[in-house]
């Protein structure tokens, strides 16, 4: 039943972890199927289930812990009432994996349950946790493996890692009576089950699954009403000038109908060769046929993890449809021949440079950035495990995914809900307001002004018509940046990148032209510190793609201050810049690396090397310990605090790292599988927005926020750092996304411009990433040519003249 040789390797192989493996989602009850005290009662709405390790070696414990929903871990901390504690305190029930507990598993009207006696009740007393719909079979039946080798263990005193199937079916339960059910009313079991993509297992998970699903002996393709997706035709392999890699390995397909990884082949030969003038090539075949081939571009979204041998990628089609393929090698050593040719092709193909030319510290940075991180510094600091976030009263059909929008038009009429103006331009920059609360949306070369009311809507409030220059030409900005207490706004004119414009808000026109530099262009501009547009400060700070700056209003003739000024020999290429609260500066370039300041004019105080794609945004936290770079495909987290060393507790904003102890980046990426489901409904490739902190004063960042096409996509700092696997949320629309960013002072409430609407959105709304919410809500009124649509009908809009 089992095939056991190589199970107890993958799931007990790491000592240093205390989790084994876990199922995500769930529901804990206890049935009382003879007790006077009612039949089921719910223990835990949301919750966890996970196999983990106790300090005594053979000795392993089922843990279920419950999730909290938002804000509800603040509010225990804060709550007088000794009620409400007492509730959030017992989250957690724990129970010894003994051969007592009669540990099993059963498949009930689609639902996967998993049961065990209650050993402290009545007869017949049992636990259920019932499985989410999104958890696959296949992760259950590991799950229910673990804990029957765990017993094995506990019993026998001896790994399990040989132990045979007969031995392991000691501990299997058997009876002849099902599970008696969780409450026949109220049971989510009542509800049809939906196979759906999982959201929170990790590609580590993902690989692990592969691995018990042939164990079990399910790797084929379910049945279901969804035909399995198929592998689409090979292209045509170029000629090879040089084989950087050349692995054995077996391949797996994501089914998009299951959402499970499915063997295509046991044994293929993977190729990466260098095919052009820094081109390269990947290709699988097969004894019989070819699988794939396709370029070595970012695109692929590569996922190392070397736990379970695997490498997980996107591959694109000639008609760009999106697939997700798994590669399992036979040891470590061959994944790690494989990684080193194809990450040497990406990165030479990003770069135009040969890898050999790269420090090999460097080249170690690149390639473990690829890697699936196991993230063990979630207690270097208290505040990132007890997040405090402002408690907001808001009515609960408030916060719902009701909250209005707003859309430009020029000629509103009562029963006008046209959402698309015919003006020929779309909305394309936001900038939200700290001092005031006011959002500005860009759209050509108007500007529209929308208020934050108290109940966290948008409620519009006028429109720029013209934004021109002192001398009357019209001109679409190609930046904007609040300033001096939001009173201001500085814009650029695309068409002339020596100066920039100062917009007076309260006339709404513009009223200064500031000359920068006869011979030194603005690429990009920040805040001299990250509040400092909620004082009357005048300076802020600029780059060229050369040069950094101070730029000074104040100054007769050119702003730019030469005494600030830092030049560069080499043609680094900046593209985006951020502050902290003290003025320390980040500053990233289009080859990808980012540098450290604590001040304008000197050399940098640390280097990170870059990773292949340009840095198109940067933000930084306030107090400087994280860097958030976005990249086109995925974000960058770099944590700047030094954690050893004569630098220990600085920032490398303030001290450099030694030259062998730079920051590992935490490589923020939406899962292979995941990107497959998106640009399988979209027919889009990845491309995010700059991505932000939620920011305030006297306020910690908790969350970030970012898009790409129709999905909004936000993570939580707090599950990233402590390691979590299921650390990103999404919200799909109709349209594209073309800017997005918190409110001031929360991280509770999101604003959106789409090409034509502007709106609010709680976070609360966001889903985990299943089939479903990737396809978007579906609604009666909502169904647009059969597709998924989330556009808002009339009684959504607000009624308003922009």
């Amino acid at each position: 039943m089992f095939m056991l040789r190589n199970v107890g390797k993958f799931l007990f192989g790491d000592t240093s972890k205390e989790s084994i493996i876990e199922i995500p989602q769930g529901q804990l009850y206890i049935v009382r199927p003879l007790s006077p005290k009612g039949y089921s009662e719910l223990i835990f709405k949301d919750a966890a289930a996970t196999i983990r390790r106790t300090g005594q070696e053979f000795q392993y414990q089922l843990v279920i812990q419950r999730a909290y929903e938002e804000g509800e871990e603040e509010l225990a901390d804060d709550e007088d009432e000794q009620g409400v504690a007492d509730i959030l305190d017992k989250d957690e029930k724990i129970f010894l994996l003994d051969q007592s507990l009669h540990f099993r598993s059963e498949l009930r009207d689609g639902n996967k349950i998993l049961a065990w006696d209650d050993l402290s009740g009545d007869q017949g007393d049992l636990y259920e946790f019932i499985c989410d719909p999104s958890v696959p079979a296949e992760k259950v039946a590991t799950f229910e493996l673990a804990a029957l080798q765990c017993q094995y263990e506990r019993k026998y005193r001896r790994s399990a890692q040989k132990a045979t199937d007969d031995e392991l079916k000691e501990f299997e339960y058997q009876q002849e009576e099902p599970i008696p059910s969780a409450s026949p009313v109220s049971s989510p079991t009542a509800k049809s089950p939906e196979r759906v993509v999982t959201s929170a297992d990790s590609a580590a998970a993902m690989a692990q699954d592969v691995k018990y699903a042939q164990s079990k002996g399910q790797a084929k393709a379910p049945e279901g009403p969804e035909k399995p997706t198929t592998a689409p035709p090979a292209a045509a392999q170029p000629e090879a000038k040089e084989v950087l890699a050349k692995e054995r390995a077996e391949l797996h397909m994501f089914d998009f109908a299951s959402g499970t990884f499915v063997l295509q082949d046991p044994e293929v030969i993977a190729t990466v060769s260098e095919v052009g003038n820094w081109q390269y090539w990947l290709q699988i075949s097969g004894k019989d046929k070819d699988w794939l081939g396709q370029a070595v571009v970012g695109d692929i979204n590569p996922v190392f993890n070397f736990e379970y041998l695997s490498f997980i990628f996107n591959h694109y089609a000639e008609d760009g449809s999106a697939y997700s393929w798994l590669l399992r090698f036979k040891d470590q050593s061959s994944e790690e021949r494989f990684q080193e040719g194809l990450m040497q092709a990406l990165w030479e193909q990003l770069n135009e440079l040969k890898w050999e030319k790269v420090k090999e510290n460097d080249r170690e940075y690149v390639m473990d950035a690829f890697q699936e991180l196991t993230l063990d510094d979630a207690e270097d600091k208290p505040e990132e495990e007890e997040e405090e976030e402002e408690e907001e009263e808001e009515d609960e059909s408030e916060q719902d995914d009701g909250q209005r929008s707003e859309h430009y038009d020029s000629d509103e009429e009562e029963d006008d809900v046209n959402l698309h103006e015919q003006d020929g331009n779309k909305n394309s920059q936001l900038a939200v307001g700290y001092k005031h609360d006011r959002s500005f949306v860009v759209r050509g070369s108007k500007i529209g002004v929308f208020k934050h009311t108290p109940n966290n809507n948008l409620e519009f409030s006028t429109t720029i018509s013209k934004v021109e220059t002192p001398g009357g030409k019209l001109f679409s900005p190609k930046k904007v940046m609040l300033h001096a207490e939001d009173r201001n706004m500085i814009l650029q004119n695309g068409d002339d990148p020596n100066a920039l414009y100062r917009m007076d808000l309260e006339y709404g026109k513009v009223v200064d032209e500031w000359k920068v530099h006869d011979d030194i262009p603005v690429e990009t501009f920040a805040p001299e510190n990250k509040f400092s547009q909620m004082t009357a400060a005048q300076p802020f700070v600029g780059a060229s793609k050369n040069a950094l700056f101070r730029i000074d209003p104040r100054l007769s003739g050119n702003k730019l201050v030469d005494s600030d000024l830092k030049q560069y020999a080499s043609k680094n290429d900046f593209s985006a810049m951020a502050t902290t609260e003290k003025g320390y500066l980040a500053v990233a370039s289009n080859k990808g690396d980012i540098r450290m300041f604590d001040r304008l004019g000197i050399n940098a105080k640390t280097h990170i090397p870059a990773l292949g794609e340009p840095i198109i945004g940067l933000d930084v936290s306030a107090d400087g310990r994280w860097v958030l770079a976005t990249c086109r495909t995925y974000l960058l987290l770099i944590d700047s605090l030094q954690k050893e060393g004569k630098n220990e507790g600085k920032l490398g904003f303030e001290k450099s790292f030694a030259k062998d102890s730079k920051p590992q980046p935490r490589r923020l990426g939406l899962q292979p599988a995941h990107v497959a489901q998106f640009q399988h409904e979209t027919k889009k490739p990845l491309a995010f927005t700059p991505a932000r902190f939620n920011t305030g004063v006297d306020s910690q960042e908790t969350s970030i926020i970012t898009a790409t096409g129709p999905f909004i996509v936000t993570w939580s700092l707090k599950k990233i750092v402590a390691g979590r696997k299921d650390p990103y949320t999404i919200k799909r629309y109709g349209e594209d996304v073309m800017a997005d960013n918190f409110r001031f002072g929360s991280d509770k409430n999101v604003i959106v411009a789409l090409p034509n609407e502007v709106n609010m959105v709680a976070k609360r709304s966001f889903q985990k990433p299943t089939r479903e919410s990737i396809a978007g809500p579906m609604t009666p009124n909502r169904a647009r040519n059969g597709r998924w649509s989330s556009r808002l009908g009339r009684d959504d809009i607000v009624n308003s003249p922009y």
